[in-house]
């Protein structure tokens, strides 16, 4: 029987330079999809799939990150007094438990891989799931609790995939499909950003990750690749030659809010699924003059 997924490293030391000057004084997580900022999707979606602690992987410049995720007696207590109950009741949803989120320091921008590492002390001896924030999943369930499904029918090392055209592959992290098990399957080579008509799939990496904790020791000694910089997938690579690894196509819609595209896209498709925001925004989308 597989050991339990319980904790969820979420990096976010990036820093944003895509989105200047909006991220100057701003984490790039802190923006906001309709009314969420970035990264409490990705709570969201850890909890949802039974993750019991999440461990962000901070730098220089993220403390709103922190207050976000902090109780905030003055806003409790004026909102009690206004008698702002829908409002309360939301941000008690969205409140972590106490000990139930961590915070630690990658120093310097050595790559995901290094950022993943740093959380090696409290992750400790088990598995664990990562999500890059900057991807929004839109899914039911979300696309960690589809994972973690699989992992508990193959066990081993999963990683979340979706399909793109071939002429998109070359942007990518690719996957190399093998033999079927049950909703995932066999994981055999993985190639970053491929060259034109040589992608092995028109399967895509898209940001979730579960990993067995002996990837900490390969990234502890894992040489710098592409950019200069310790990266998860030349590590993955290497765990591949003695670990199994699985794929699990994600059923549903990934948003990557690291582009600007990506970004303005999820506001208006998941705007357009909120009951609050739909008939409004779609009155103003028909009046545009394009």
């Amino acid at each position: 029987m597989s050991q339990r997924v319980r904790k969820a490293v979420i990096p976010v030391a990036g820093l944003g330079t895509r989105f200047l000057p909006a991220t100057k004084a701003m984490p790039k997580e802190m923006l906001t999809v309709v009314d969420r900022p970035v990264v409490q999707y990705a709570v969201d979606e850890a909890f949802e799939a039974g993750i019991e602690h999440v461990v962000f992987v901070t730098g220089r410049g993220k403390g709103l990150i922190e207050d976000h995720f902090d109780f905030q007696f003055e806003l409790d207590a004026t909102l009690r007094e206004r008698g702002k109950e829908e409002a309360l009741a939301q941000l008690e949803r969205d409140q972590p438990d106490a000990g139930q989120i961590s915070f630690t320091r990658q120093q310097k921008p050595l790559g995901l891989g290094h950022a993943v590492w740093c959380a090696r002390d409290i992750v400790g001896d088990e598995p664990f799931a990562v999500l890059l924030p900057d991807m929004v999943m839109d899914g039911k369930p979300g696309c960690l609790k589809q994972m973690m499904d699989a992992y508990e029918a193959v066990g081993g090392n999963i990683i979340a995939v979706q399909e793109t055209t071939p002429d998109m592959a070359h942007n990518y992290g690719i996957v190399a499909t093998g033999a079927e098990k049950g909703a995932a399957f066999e994981i055999t080579d993985m190639v970053e950003k491929p060259a034109p008509g040589t992608a092995p799939s028109n399967l895509y990496i898209n940001g979730r990750y579960i990993l067995q904790p002996r990837i900490m020791d390969l990234l502890a000694n894992q040489s710098t690749g592409a950019g200069g910089e310790i990266q998860l997938t030349d590590a993955m690579l290497g765990m591949m030659k003695t670990d199994p690894f699985f794929g699990v196509a994600f059923t549903g819609r990934t948003f990557d809010c690291g582009s600007k595209a990506g970004f303005l896209e999820a506001n208006v498709m998941l705007a357009l699924k909120s009951d609050e925001t739909r008939q409004e925004l779609a009155e103003l989308v028909r009046s545009l003059d394009l």
